[in-house]
């Protein structure tokens, strides 16, 4: 079955099998940053924006996405490399594994939530799981990030 969708702004086309998961076919195009860390949407390694609302895509039916918009890490290379440079900056990418879901979530939530409180970011992050920094890193690099955009001296 052939499914059509955009893909980081461009038309994309995907020959699928009916039970094919979004994660699989995202990774035969090519998108690396869309990681499977656990095949039960428990650790947030897959996040994608499906027409601009993170999804975990290991739990999405390629067939579904047919006319949606999909966007990737790939798809956010500016927004992606700068919030990336706030976490850097605080010890927080470690081993990196995670950092493409995370900063999908972190991104989708600055679009979403204006000026949230730690507990609000603690809970729109919860399903992005981190064996690495144990997450104040993260958090002081989002609460820094948020600073920065609100100054303006971070992509809007």
């Amino acid at each position: 079955m052939i499914v059509q969708f955009t893909l980081n702004g461009k038309e994309a086309e995907a020959d699928i099998r009916p039970d094919a998961i979004l994660l699989d076919v995202l990774r035969e195009l090519g998108c690396s940053s869309v990681k499977c860390g656990c095949e039960t949407t428990n650790c947030g390694l897959c996040t994608v924006w499906i027409d601009g609302v993170s999804r975990l895509s290991c739990s999405v039916l390629a067939a579904s996405v047919e006319g949606r918009k999909i966007t990737t890490l790939e798809g956010v290379g500016k927004e992606a490399e700068e919030f990336g440079a706030f976490l850097a900056a605080e010890g927080a990418e470690q081993c990196g594994y995670c950092s493409p879901g995370f900063i999908m979530n972190v991104l989708a939530m600055v679009r979403e939530l204006s000026d949230p409180s730690i507990d609000e970011i603690k809970e729109y992050l919860s399903g992005n799981l981190c064996r690495c920094t144990g997450y104040m890193g993260q958090l002081r690099a989002i609460q820094k990030y948020l600073k920065a955009r609100e100054e303006g001296r971070a992509c809007v």
